[in-house]
């Protein structure tokens, strides 16, 4: 198991060459994630969601970036949605309160760093 202070890479090495959205595979029903980059100071992961899959309203204490690779997502952050699709991007804010619901499969990077 990964120490929490050592870095930690999952599926690529530096200088290597990726598609992002060839590194996680859609599941009926589920929602599949896996951690790309995982370190002190914050995570990288890419997201696949079924169609109708959902993370309910949660908050986390340091800013996300979300970053859509295709399809279409709504997020709720602090009561006012969201609708983005591929290629668009949105900060969630440290401390507010945001949900995801995939209103198509879509997948997703997510970075966050902790402060």
């Amino acid at each position: 198991m990964q120490s929490e202070d050592k870095p930690h890479r999952s599926g690529f090495s530096g200088g290597e060459i990726a598609t992002p959205s060839d590194l996680v595979k859609y599941q009926d029903g589920s929602i599949v994630s896996r951690v790309l980059v995982k370190n002190p100071n914050g995570t990288v992961t890419i997201f696949a969601f079924d169609e109708g899959q959902a993370l309910s309203e949660h908050m986390v204490p340091y800013d996300a970036l979300v970053h859509v690779l295709e399809g279409e997502v709504e997020i709720t952050i602090d009561g006012t949605t969201h609708h983005l699709h591929s290629c668009e991007m949105i900060l969630l804010p440290a401390s507010q309160p945001h949900a995801v619901n995939a209103l198509k499969r879509f997948k997703m990077i997510l970075t966050m760093i902790r402060c």
